[in-house]
């Protein structure tokens, strides 16, 4: 008993740490009903956890061996039709009430409602290791979604690389994004706030710095933070916001920062265990990128 108790203690701890059994409080139509049916089906498994645990304690205890002889023959039961019939069609029962409740919410999770002109539609395009948003006037974002509240926001997602995974828990389900197919979800945020993006499936070495936000504000659509101050924020994963150097080396000194073509090759191909992060990206972002590295580090000098 003692393995399973702490393995039951450490499993608190854990849980309390991570918030606990609660889902993220959603903020979007269709994470209201994720969470309806997330709590549906904790309560039908967690009754038939007790009732289940109950009656396994219950017969423990009640028929347990009380010194008689171990060679000493106990009463011998045949079968019970009552129970028999009890224990196939409850669980049965119960399946239909879970799939019944989840088919009900599962047109409001799946389809947009009708918007009636208040709706935008963004591509989201996902990097080894970070996002990148087109909107409808053509602007682009990098790892920051900026949409007003209360507007229905239709994605289109897709990957230019390997398979990643969409993902903002506030706003409910996860779609992945597969290279050469563009699958399609919504949300509608009721909230102004700023709510975490994370790659729900393993893109490579780092795919933990795949983070990104969506920034509800009241009326913006669009980036508020400068294109190229945008894709720094891909470099920084490894290299540090300051280009003091992560798990890549220090770039603040680097004179390839001021070198605009030089940068552009680098980020376009890869050198040595740098990936080629922006091998897709058109002269319009590199070249803003290059504006933002050397006004930040144009006084630092070469090295």
């Amino acid at each position: 008993m003692t393995p399973i108790a702490g393995a039951l203690a450490l499993a608190a701890v854990g849980s309390a740490s991570d918030g606990g059994i609660s889902p993220v409080t959603p903020v979007s139509p269709n994470g209201h009903r994720i969470t309806d049916a997330y709590w549906l089906t904790l309560g039908v498994i967690g009754a038939v956890f007790l009732v289940v645990e109950a009656t396994l304690l219950t017969f423990v205890i009640r028929y347990r061996r009380r010194g008689r002889p171990r060679d000493a023959e106990p009463a011998q039961v045949s079968g019970n039709t009552r129970v028999e019939f009890a224990w196939t069609v409850a669980p049965v029962l119960l399946l239909a009430v879970i799939v019944s409740f989840v088919f009900y919410k599962l047109p409001g999770i799946k389809n947009a409602p009708a918007a009636a002109g208040n709706e935008t539609s963004i591509t989201v395009e996902a990097h080894q290791f970070y996002w990148l948003f087109k909107y409808p006037d053509g602007r682009e974002a990098i790892n920051v979604l900026t949409v007003p509240k209360d507007q229905v926001v239709n994605l289109d997602v897709t990957s230019v690389d390997v398979a990643h995974s969409w993902w903002v828990p506030a706003f409910g389900g996860k779609i992945d994004a597969i290279p050469g197919k563009t699958n399609r979800t919504w949300f509608k945020a009721e909230k102004a706030g700023t709510y975490a993006i994370r790659c729900a499936e393993f893109c490579g070495i780092q795919h933990t710095a795949m983070r990104g936000f969506v920034r509800v504000t009241g009326t913006r659509v669009g980036p508020t933070e400068s294109l190229g101050q945008q894709a720094f924020g891909v470099c920084a994963s490894c290299h540090g916001f300051e280009g003091e150097g992560l798990i890549g080396p220090a770039i603040a000194s680097s004179p390839t920062l001021q070198d605009a073509k030089a940068l552009g090759d680098l980020v376009r191909s890869g050198i040595g265990k740098m990936p080629a992060v922006g091998n897709t990206w058109d002269a319009k972002l590199v070249n803003a990128l290059a504006a933002y590295l050397k006004a930040k580090f144009g006084g630092t000098g070469g090295g």
